[in-house]
């Protein structure tokens, strides 16, 4: 496994197809998407109309957590080969039939930033296997050199950071300029993750929290 084993981060979503969200008090709502606004890359409110007909306008803390349904060319960039090889790893409170069409999965999380713990809207970049370690999108991420026509990526295009979760701790941001130094505090209480790896690249991230959960799993 490498990084573009990740799901690529959705940011068009479909205004047709139905949209499954649900609230922080646990009442869910389905409906169609009218309108997404970001501000520095986070969600900052989403309207939406139920099959009532009824209008939602909701602000991230909000939601507890929901499945958008990505637009029609930002579907084609989707990887989501790795989903049934990695069962064993995946996060049963996930619905995998949504996340196999392809739908981009978003929870409310805690995140460390800098001294400060906030929790934001994030979307899961390894829904498939996010048991013991959860990968989110870094809406600031720069990107390697992609290949790609008309605004849709095809090859190349691995982000630069993320935020990093392991288990119920908070998510801290990792980049790839640092990761040799982040490796050992970060994969420490694994010996096979740093024992295997002893020029850790940043392209097998996903390698290294495969084996992580291994780890998490057998103690």
């Amino acid at each position: 496994m490498n990084a573009q084993d990740l799901v690529n981060p959705s940011y068009g979503f479909s205004h047709s197809k139905t949209a499954y969200i649900t609230l922080a008090d646990g009442t869910e709502i389905n409906g169609t998407i009218k309108d997404i606004d970001r501000e520095k890359g986070l969600i900052e409110y989403i309207k939406l109309q139920d099959g009532a007909g009824k209008k939602h306008k909701l602000k991230p803390e909000d939601i507890k957590f929901m499945y958008l349904p990505p637009s029609g060319l930002d579907n084609l960039t989707k990887s989501l080969d790795f989903i049934s090889d990695y069962q064993k790893w995946s996060d049963d409170k996930l619905n995998q039939e949504y996340i196999k069409e392809g739908y981009a999965y978003f929870e409310t999380a805690d995140v460390q930033i800098k001294k400060k713990k906030e929790k934001l809207l994030m979307q899961l970049l390894n829904p498939g296997f996010s048991k013991e370690c959860k990968i989110y999108c870094d809406p600031h991420a720069k990107e390697t050199t992609s290949l790609g026509v008309g605004g849709v990526k095809f090859v190349g295009g691995d982000a630069k950071s993320y935020y990093v979760a392991k288990k119920d701790a908070p998510a801290v941001l990792l980049k790839k300029k640092e990761y040799k130094k982040e490796f050992a505090p970060l994969w420490g209480s694994c010996e096979k993750v740093i024992s295997g790896n002893p020029e850790p690249k940043w392209t097998d991230l996903t390698k290294h929290v495969i084996t992580y959960s291994e780890c998490a799993e057998s103690k």
